[in-house]
């Protein structure tokens, strides 16, 4: 047995999918609006270089694209085991301990909203004034992270 399943470590990685579709759909646009905005000259294409749209649209497919790659490079994600809660990136650890929690609530599932992406976490410390709040979307397999939350706050509330 590994050291993870007696600690019964569990892993999410954070969900890189909105980063994917924003950076592809400015890209879309963009190449859409040149082919739109270019002029068919004697039967060649020209693109105008003069417009300024040109320019923030191409800035904004960069500036996803950046975003995109540090968030790859970064490698964020959250393990959550009997003993606490570990928010993990490639350039360190933050480790939270059972005995630091002083409570988790998680939102209700509201029926109006069928969307999972409304649903917090807020994780009460006690040496801490703010709870760190925690969007169960944004990671990988989001219901199994709910259920793991779930069970560590009974663990807390037995205490």
């Amino acid at each position: 047995m590994s050291a993870d399943e007696l600690n019964n470590k569990e892993t999410f990685k954070y969900n890189m999918s909105f980063y994917y579709q924003s950076t592809i759909i400015y890209f879309v646009v963009f190449a859409l609006y040149l082919v739109i905005r270019g002029e068919f000259v004697e039967e060649t294409f020209t693109l105008i270089t003069k417009d300024p749209i040109i320019y923030l649209l191409g800035a904004i497919v960069i500036i996803s694209l950046v975003s995109l790659l540090y968030n790859i490079y970064k490698n964020k994600y959250l393990e959550i085991s009997r003993d606490g809660i570990a928010f993990v990136t490639r350039f360190g650890e933050k480790n939270i301990l059972r005995g630091q929690i002083k409570g988790i609530k998680i939102s209700r599932r509201r029926e109006r909203l069928q969307n999972h992406a409304f649903r917090l976490v807020r994780i009460k410390l006690k040496n801490r004034r703010r709870s760190i709040i925690i969007r169960p979307y944004d990671y990988e397999n989001e219901d199994k992270l709910l259920v793991k939350f779930e069970e560590l706050k009974a663990r807390i509330e037995e205490v």
